[in-house]
């Protein structure tokens, strides 16, 4: 058996998480380290899993297991997580553990994941495109099998009324494998989680719906592993997700017989050998990766926004509604401030979004109060102001990063709408920044953006001009030359990757070498469809029809310009993420 070494790692919020390290038991010397990380079912822990690093038979490959928050030797309380999309990044903080702590490069890296930890390691993949070699889901838990009528809806409301709480599990021991050994182990075992919390099994809901809808992003080679008579979890949403993946390489196996514990059941030789083999091949046969820069020309994102542009059949019950909806949005900015805002600046407007950060509902009287405050609270801009909160983050965070490396700071945000984010960010830093560069394509901007730096007291390090995002020459051309450019919110709003393209060449030109690019992107939003037919954009009143970018397009396209991806940050909806990059 492989030397097992025991481990904790830190999250982003400081908390230690417990891990297991097998080292390779075959000297790697003239080839690059490899790492299998393996990802346990709900209510399990890393020992549940640990008979994998043999049985693969991967004698040159390191094996990583953790204990997720709230499970085995980790922290938290037992089944429980702050959300599920903490858990996701949990991975990112993990991997990014092992790159540093272990030299081994992201690229080789492969993850093998059962149940509740394939949904988890799914979404993480969806969400921080990582690129990792392959990627293993056995019996992912897409839709769990509640069998009570309306659970989930019910589940909702009880959260809705008593806050969360913990459920426990219905599964029986016998009811997860035919292998007697596993099911006395698992009766007997003191660290296995039967509860796990509504918080958690909602948002597994919720994130397995959506990564299962928008599985065309993922371009990772995957295979999926179902168990033929799982009691515990469904088959459709499994062969759904395997049908719409956009990987090169995929494959799936159904295992005849099979209960939920695919890889602990009593003939796991059948998956693991065909684990194994996947795993190998795409180790020794590497497929390039699909290159997406002309992603707004071909592919799932250019058809969904052709067909949101495309008009509806006239008085078809679609139409009717849609039509409804407009009405109700007019009448709605009689009463409402924000409603108002947008109609006449455009609901993607830098006026819109600032008065979305301030999130004040405004309106007339009481009624129009409720009608404002019920549009900010929609999960698009919910969405917004994490996004603002995950762009200052990593502005503070890469801004002490260039002191750190003595070097000074000039930001350049080259679509600032009012500058807000920037200029909250500097709440604290210690000392500001050398110069303040923010530009914007409106007067409107420009001018509200200027008061707010004088608001501030920033006139003697901050200005706002008038500039184009897409002017590649005027962008290179820029002095002094920024450490730290940002461009925020303003990529999702056009579909055209040449014109992105150009911008982020120009920016590369600006930026210092060594110097840092913050971006957005807007891989997901559930509201498409309304944005389309019912909202309208800056640009003269016309429909507000976005093209969604995966996270690996919009990295490919920062790479393409000259930038290294760091790290990153995601809502818990997975609609908007903030990203740091640097100049190579």
């Amino acid at each position: 058996m492989r030397e097992q070494q025991t481990q904790t790692f830190s999250t982003h919020d400081g908390v230690e998480l417990f891990y297991r390290h097998w080292p390779a038991a075959k000297s790697t010397d003239l080839k690059p380290r490899k790492a299998v990380l393996l990802f346990h079912r709900g209510h399990e822990h890393s020992g549940r899993i640990a008979h994998v690093v043999d049985e693969l038979d991967l004698p040159e490959f390191d094996f990583f297991a953790w204990d997720a928050r709230g499970h085995g030797q980790s922290p938290g309380p037992r089944g429980d997580s702050p959300s599920f999309a903490t858990s996701a990044r949990d991975v990112q903080t993990f991997c990014d553990h092992i790159v540093s702590t272990y030299a081994i490069k992201e690229e080789n890296l492969a993850v093998i994941a059962q149940s509740v930890g394939a949904v988890v390691a799914a979404t993480w993949v969806h969400d921080y495109a990582p690129k990792i070699s392959a990627l293993v889901l056995a019996s992912p838990a897409f839709k769990v099998k509640l069998y009570v009528p309306f659970a989930r809806p019910g589940l909702a409301l009880m959260r809705a009324v008593r806050g969360n709480f913990f459920v426990n599990s219905y599964v029986k021991s016998k009811f997860l494998t035919h292998d007697p050994e596993r099911i006395a182990s698992y009766d007997s075992d003191p660290l296995i989680t039967k509860a796990i919390s509504v918080n958690v099994l909602l948002g597994l809901y919720e994130a397995a719906d959506r990564v299962v809808a928008d599985a065309q992003a993922i371009q990772v080679p995957t295979q999926v592993l179902i168990s033929g008579s799982d009691f515990v979890v469904q088959r459709k949403p499994q062969q759904q997700f395997h049908d719409r993946l956009g990987s090169l390489k995929k494959e799936l196996h159904i295992l005849p017989g099979f209960f939920h514990d695919t890889l602990g059941e009593r003939d796991r030789d059948t998956a693991l050998s065909r684990a194994r083999r996947f795993i190998l091949q795409n180790f020794e046969h590497p497929v390039p990766r699909t290159c997406l820069l002309d992603a707004d020309k071909l592919g799932a994102t250019c058809a969904e926004s052709e067909s949101l542009a495309a008009p509806l059949p006239r008085n078809s019950l679609r139409d009717l509604y849609w039509r409804m909806t407009r009405a109700s949005m007019r009448l709605g900015s009689a009463l409402s401030a924000g409603v108002k805002l947008g109609v006449e600046t455009g609901f993607d407007s830098g006026s819109t979004l600032d008065y979305v950060y301030r999130n004040k509902p405004t309106g007339k009287g009481a009624l129009g109060r409720m009608i404002d405050a019920h549009y900010l609270n929609s999960i698009g801009w919910r969405g917004i102001r994490q996004r603002k909160l995950n762009a200052e983050e990593l502005l503070r965070a890469t801004m002490a990063r260039l002191r750190e490396e003595g070097r000074e700071v000039r930001i350049l945000d080259i679509a600032a709408g009012h500058g807000r984010y920037i200029l909250e960010a500097l709440q604290g830093v210690t000392p500001l920044p050398e110069s303040i560069l923010l530009r914007d394509y409106s007067d409107i901007n420009v001018r509200n953006g200027g008061a707010l730096i004088r608001e501030k007291g920033l006139e003697s390090i901050a200005q706002f001009v008038k500039g184009d995002a897409f002017d590649r020459a005027d962008l290179a051309a820029l002095q002094p030359k920024p450490t730290l450019a940002v461009v925020s919110g303003l990529y999702e709003l056009f579909a055209d990757n040449a014109m992105v393209g150009d911008s982020l060449a120009g920016l590369a030109e600006a930026v210092e070498p060594g110097g840092y690019l913050i971006y957005t992107g807007q891989p997901w939003h559930p509201q498409l469809e309304l944005i389309a037919r019912a909202l309208t954009s800056h640009r003269q009143g016309q429909a507000w029809v976005m093209r969604r970018r995966s996270q690996a397009e919009m990295d490919q396209l920062v790479q393409a310009a000259g930038f290294r991806k760091v790290t990153q940050r995601v809502d818990e909806w997975g609609i908007f993420s903030v990203s740091l990059a640097q100049k190579i």
